[in-house]
């Protein structure tokens, strides 16, 4: 697999992994939002960066919702890939006097090395200039990947909205800069940090499987409730736990903002609006965000 193509599913693999507490509503991927303001209604569609576009077909109304909106939003504006992937390079290397067998004991260093080759079939040297936060999202989607062959990595389901905007001649919108994701994806943790994280889900591969294959069997079920159990579940034996303060930048801290954008979006122009299927959810999620804001937020069935 190409680096490149790597590095394009990398720009939205963020999402993948974090969420907010779920909802109690009837599950549906795809929302209605209006409010007595809005001259008509929006949409909102989770989305899954690496499912393939194929799965749209199983999305009840997606078609005639897209069709009725005049602008695409989505958590980053797609068109300048190229431009956003040289920023995130320059942003993934590592820091001066930083390196992995001072970062790392023998032992470690010894394992990275050999999952690097065993999961990117290359040699650890050609990525050891990388922050861990990079390596580590890299060989996540290997590894997704290697467990779903159908995963899409040049071109998922936001770019293709965003694309097909485009030869509708819609606008699109990004709720937040390549250097917003870029900073919570490589900066937000210290290198320490992203090492340490980076060696737990080397040494526990099974749990970051079994946490794949509950997000894609939920995802496919469009199963809202799934999603809330799956980030909801924790033990107090969690090999690699997340701090509070790791979730609320992951998450709730981006929706705030996202919020604060969208009334001002909706009401410019009716908006099909194609974010993370997670950022949907819980007291944080845009859902419950908007309906305090005074919009009704339903399913489409």
């Amino acid at each position: 697999m190409k680096l490149k193509s790597i590095l394009s599913a990398l720009l939205f693999v963020v999402v993948i992994t974090v969420s907010a507490k779920g909802t109690k509503d009837d599950n549906s991927l795809l929302w209605k939002v209006s409010h007595p303001g809005l001259s008509s209604p929006s949409y909102l569609f989770g989305t899954h960066h690496l499912v393939p576009v194929s799965f749209l077909d199983e999305v009840a109304g997606i078609e005639s919702a897209f069709g009725s909106t005049k602008q695409v939003v989505g958590e980053l504006d797609m068109g300048r890939k190229l431009s956003m992937q040289m920023k995130m390079i320059k942003k993934a290397l590592m820091p001066k006097g930083y390196d992995y067998k001072t970062l790392l004991s023998k032992e470690d260093y010894d394992l990275l090395e050999q999952q690097v080759q065993e999961i990117m079939g290359m040699k650890f040297s050609k990525l050891d200039k990388m922050k861990p936060a990079m390596i580590s999202n890299l060989l996540m989607i290997m590894m997704y990947q290697k467990y779903y062959p159908n995963a899409e990595l040049d071109k998922g389901i936001d770019q293709y909205f965003q694309e097909k905007a485009k030869k509708n001649k819609m606008m699109v919108k990004g709720l937040e800069s390549a250097e917003d994701q870029m900073y919570v994806l490589l900066e937000q943790q210290s290198i320490e940090r992203q090492a340490e994280l980076l060696m737990c889900s080397l040494k526990h591969p099974e749990l970051l499987k079994e946490q794949m294959d509950k997000l894609q069997d939920a995802y496919h079920s469009q199963n809202l409730a799934a999603l809330e159990a799956l980030y909801n579940e924790e033990s107090d034996d969690d090999p690699c736990p997340s701090t509070d303060e790791e979730k609320y930048e992951m998450n709730a801290a981006r929706n705030k903002r996202w919020l604060k954008q969208l009334p001002d979006i909706m009401k410019d122009k009716p908006s099909f609006i194609a974010v993370g299927c997670l950022h949907l959810v819980g007291k944080d999620g845009l859902i419950e965000g908007l309906r305090k804001s005074g919009y009704t937020v339903e399913p489409v069935k």
